[in-house]
């Protein structure tokens, strides 16, 4: 990782341990003040605790104008974009993710899209929904690496984290506690239970935290939607289309409308903050990230409703080449954030319990 942005972090949280007045803020602080220096694998770690809830920020008197100039999140922020891009695996495909994420995002979606509806030529002469437009087995063929490289990619670089930050083996207790704060966003709340200070300077807020949670909640009614519809497939037999009273419709549909409206508010959250408090320099990756959430939540709602017509033609590989695009750009997009903050959880309560004893 870039040594001038470890320095500079390492600056900032020296005088931060040195203060202690954010004592009761979020995980960031109590891990800080466990110790007095903090090597680089010290740094990443705390970087990945952070959620960028600014409270710190606005509550800190060493901001500039003052000599010290402290901007905490925007310190961590920045260790914490290039160890992601320093574990990732490959690196290079990260950096031009980071640097060029919504036209390499575009690109990708609009690339497989159109390689979708050339493989319509292909399709079976006969079959049900949208078995009609494209085959299953096209579909499996296609889809399955597609999911599992990601997978081995994103463990790739949980591995090299777990490496950099000194990480020992987990016990029950350590994922018990880093799952129940990552279930709760608890970091997103300031540690106080009052909100963060995202969107606006010093007023305190839980619209981020909300936007999140329908996020992360609709992801998952969505993936389960998915494991519902394979299992009726191949264990009872029970081929699509499937009606709206089974389970991978009340789970789907439920779920794209929750991730439709998280990410929609995540992206407008994003507008009105303020930008020199994050790292800049990867504002177009995360924002090429939100999008193609929302852009799979909305394709995959407006495809549902258009079965049974002729769009079905058209929005299906719109559709495909955007779940594609997702899944092929996990590791490279901020959606790797969740694996890794999950990780430093884990690894906190690692060091918490060590503490303590």
């Amino acid at each position: 990782m870039p040594l001038d942005a470890l320095q500079e972090a390492r600056r900032q949280i020296e005088i931060c341990n040195a203060c202690r007045y954010c004592e009761g803020y979020c995980s960031v602080f109590p891990a800080m003040m466990r110790q007095r220096a903090f090597s680089d694998g010290d740094l990443t770690q705390l970087a990945n605790l952070c959620h960028n809830c600014r409270g710190c920020y606005y509550a800190c008197q060493y901001t500039e104008p003052h000599e010290f100039a402290l901007n905490v999140p925007a310190a961590l922020a920045e260790v914490r974009s290039d160890s992601w891009t320093a574990f990732a695996w490959p690196g290079s495909v990260a950096r031009l993710f980071q640097r060029s994420g919504v036209a390499m995002a575009l690109a990708v979606i609009l690339g497989f899209a159109a390689l979708f509806w050339l493989a319509q030529a292909v399709r079976p002469a006969v079959g049900e929904g949208f078995y009609a437009v494209m085959s299953h087995t096209m579909m499996v063929a296609i889809f399955m690496p597609a999911f599992l490289l990601p997978l081995f990619a994103i463990g790739v670089s949980l591995r090299r984290y777990w490496r950099s930050v000194g990480g020992r083996t987990i016990q029950l207790a350590h994922i018990q506690r880093a799952f129940g704060r990552a279930a709760r966003l608890a970091d997103l709340s300031g540690g106080q239970g009052q909100g963060c200070n995202f969107e606006e300077a010093d007023r305190y807020s839980d619209a981020r935290r909300w936007m999140h949670q329908l996020v992360v909640y609709g992801f998952l009614l969505c993936f389960a939607s998915t494991c519902a519809g394979t299992i009726m497939h191949y264990v009872f037999g029970w081929e699509a289309p499937y009606g709206f009273w089974t389970p991978p419709k009340l789970l789907g549909v439920p779920g794209g409308v929750l991730l439709a409206i998280g990410c929609a508010g995540l992206i407008w959250l994003k507008l009105q903050a303020e930008r020199s408090l994050a790292d800049g320099r990867v504002w177009g990756g995360e924002m090429a990230f939100i999008l193609v959430l929302l852009v799979t939540a909305v394709t995959g709602l407006v495809l549902y409703a258009a079965t049974g017509t002729r769009a079905v033609e058209v929005l299906l590989p719109l559709h495909l080449g955007t779940v594609l695009a997702f899944f092929l750009l996990a590791p490279y997009s901020k959606m790797v954030h969740g694996f890794f903050r999950l990780a430093a959880l884990v690894r906190d309560a690692q060091l918490a319990e060590r503490h303590s004893t």
